[in-house]
């Protein structure tokens, strides 16, 4: 038997057992007291949801809310063939829908850096998740004629999901250390392809089982707002540094402008926010293009008809969410055990594996322009080697970012580092890469084998930029060892 922090009794409990009042504090097991009284209802009710708020349950929440985040990202993407269509768009303002959510996104991220370093943290990501999904939802709702608002839209979902992309990562940070703060952060960011090739498969799918595309904006929403209240309900505050049993020794909060003369301060900081903007870059621009150059590929081979049907053909978009989902699995994965394995030989192994993954992945990622005029399977495989290799450093990326900065700056530190990526990466490439197709595709005759190489040509861009985040990921490591003992020392 135990008891609730207002003295009443909960059944199921023994004598020996601990509870967690709603304070969050832990209290022995007292023995049977004839002064307590029977829980009521609501009571029963708090203290089972105590009881489910565990660490691991916590991480596993907020890891289905960011799949969730991505997941409504790159719904747009699996669609995109049809919203061009739709709203008869050229490449470069079909490239603007992205570039402003990452705009909006980037812009929003400080701020919410700045409140989840102060304020309560799942307040705002459950307020932030809520506002995204409703106006996912009523986008879904607008007619053709109307593209500026649609653009508007995808805006302002940028600013709800930048709440939780800058503050979840801290709380599991704050839940757990070492090697399982590493495990948990690599689940945490798988759910970046997951969620991302999730999207396209859930964009294709609903579009074709309702026959209108704007079905694929109305399911997500309504996860979102259930991730929504269980990360109210279930996921804790935990006090900041409470996992490095730093909650007693961290010196007093510091002012804004202070954390961000340190964050500048900080070299391997900057470095791997410089690498994350590279990867950024590439994952923007495929995450738009790859689907629609692949079908521009096929119409060349004469497989596939050029786009002007009512309903699009989603075979690349499905394609392409399967291997996008298979490909972050395999690369966080391989990624969290190589690291691990790595950390036996050298201490900074962190930034060293994601270097020599991001030069790898370029080889291959080159290789896609090359075959895929002749070979759609050869440039299938090229896209499952290459994404399996760029995938390998997103959660690694954020562990170097908990190791040289100290808790009470992670949350500003994390909102920054997605604002630089941002800034410097997918908030300009599908834009850019569009805009160069659509000047490419000016200067000859437009056909559809055209079409097709000026797109490959604008993408051709990425792999170079890939080979400068490797570079930064090689600056990284020099300065590792001494900024995480700085981290540690203060």
């Amino acid at each position: 038997m135990c008891v609730e922090s207002d003295g009443c009794e909960i059944e199921g409990c023994s004598s020996s057992d601990e509870v967690r009042t709603l304070s969050g504090s832990m209290s022995p097991g007292l023995k049977s007291n004839p002064d307590l009284h029977p829980c009521r209802p609501g009571q029963k009710f708090r203290a089972a949801l105590l009881k489910c708020r565990s660490p691991a349950a916590a991480a596993g929440i907020l890891s289905f809310g960011n799949v969730l985040n991505y997941m409504d990202r790159y719904t747009v993407a699996g669609v995109v063939l049809d919203i061009q269509r739709n709203y008869d768009v050229s490449d470069s303002r079909i490239g603007l829908l992205q570039t402003v959510f990452i705009c909006s996104f980037m812009v929003a991220a400080p701020i919410f850096g700045y409140l989840g370093d102060r304020f309560n943290r799942k307040v705002i990501l459950s307020c932030g998740i809520l506002f995204w999904s409703i106006v996912t939802l009523l986008s879904s709702f607008i007619s053709k004629e109307y593209f500026w608002l649609f653009v508007l839209s995808r805006g302002l979902v940028g600013i709800g999901e930048s709440s939780y992309s800058s503050i979840s990562p801290t709380i599991i940070g704050d839940l757990f250390t070492s090697n399982t703060r590493t495990m948990m952060l690599s689940v945490f960011y798988l759910a970046i392809p997951l969620g991302s090739g999730l999207g396209y498969i859930l964009g294709s799918s609903a579009k074709e089982a309702a026959g209108d595309w704007h079905w694929a904006l109305r399911v997500s929403p309504v996860l979102g707002i259930t991730a929504s209240v269980l990360i109210l309900l279930l996921v804790p505050d935990p006090k900041r540094g409470s996992a490095d049993q730093l909650g007693g020794r961290i010196r007093s909060r510091t002012s804004w402008l202070c954390d961000m003369k340190a964050l500048a301060k900080n070299r391997s900081y900057v470095f791997s926010s410089l690498a994350s903007a590279a990867v950024s870059f590439a994952t923007g621009a495929f995450g738009i293009w790859i689907p629609g150059y692949l079908f521009r590929a096929r119409v060349v081979q004469k497989t596939a008809e050029a786009c002007t049907k009512e309903i699009c053909s989603s075979t690349d978009s499905m394609v392409f969410g399967a291997i996008t989902c298979v490909t972050g699995l395999l690369g966080v994965v391989i990624g969290a055990l190589t690291t691990r394995l790595c950390r036996q030989k050298t201490e900074r192994a962190d930034p060293l594996v994601c270097a020599v993954s991001m030069l790898g992945s370029a080889i291959f990622i080159c290789l896609i322009f090359v075959v895929a005029k002749k070979s759609i399977i050869g440039a299938y495989v090229c896209i499952f080697i290459g994404e399996t290799l760029l995938f390998l450093n997103w959660a690694i990326t954020a562990d170097i970012l908990m190791f040289v900065v100290i808790p009470t700056r992670r949350a500003t530190a994390v909102a920054f580092q997605s604002f630089t990526s941002h800034l410097l990466g997918d908030a300009g490439s599908p834009y850019l890469i569009g805009l160069i197709s659509d000047a490419l595709q000016q200067k000859y005759t437009t056909s559809a084998l055209w079409r097709f190489l000026s797109l490959g040509y604008a993408l051709m861009l990425c792999p170079f930029i890939i080979v400068l985040g490797g570079m930064f990921f090689l600056a990284t490591a020099l300065y590792f060892l001494d900024d995480k003992d700085k981290a540690e020392a203060q």
